[in-house]
Order: structure tokens, then C-alpha cells, then sequence
């Protein structure tokens, strides 16, 4: 398996994770069990944005609070970031 799938394979299954992380913490919130810090939630979301968003969004978990917004923040970084990978890496990226 080449490097580049493996990769792509992780960053999915971060991603994945992520959203997860949201949906066990709203479920958490409903049942009134011990919740997942935000801090956790912040940290798996710099590093899995776009199943952040999709958690938050699906799950309707987070969306009010305002240093959440950050979530939006990552996962633009993490566009631009795999826009430039993909296009030194010799993929066409025009629009």
C-alpha cells in the first residue's frame, strides 16, 4: 500500500473519530452522564475538522458556543493545507 493511501486512509479515520467524539458527547449531555471536555473536543477538531463540523452540524451539538467557531477556523486551514499538498504532490487542482 503506498504511503499517500495510508495516509488518506488515517486522516479519514481521525476524521471518523472526531465526529464520534461529538456525537458520544451529545448523547452523554442528554442522558446527563459525565461529559467530554471541550478542550478534547477543540484538540480532535484542529486535527479532524471536517468530521467536527459534520458532528456538530448532524448532531446540532456545540454550534451555539462561541469558541467553537474555531472549528470553522481549522477546518479552513486544513482546506488550503490539502489544496497545496495535493498540488505539489502533481494533482490538478484547477477550479
Amino acid at each position: 500500500m503506498s504511503p499517500l493511501l495510508i495516509l488518506l486512509v488515517a486522516y479519514i479515520v481521525v476524521n471518523l473519530a472526531t465526529m464520534a467524539f461529538y456525537f458520544s458527547d451529545k448523547s452523554k449531555a442528554k442522558k446527563g452522564e459525565w461529559r467530554t471536555k471541550e478542550s478534547t473536543l477543540l484538540l480532535w477538531s484542529a486535527i479532524g475538522p471536517f468530521g467536527a463540523v459534520a458532528g456538530m452540524e448532524l448532531a446540532r451539538h456545540k454550534t451555539k458556543k462561541v469558541k467553537f467557531k474555531l472549528v470553522y477556523v481549522f477546518l479552513l486551514v486544513h482546506i488550503v493545507v490539502l489544496v497545496y499538498l495535493a498540488s505539489r504532490w502533481g494533482f490538478d487542482i484547477s477550479f
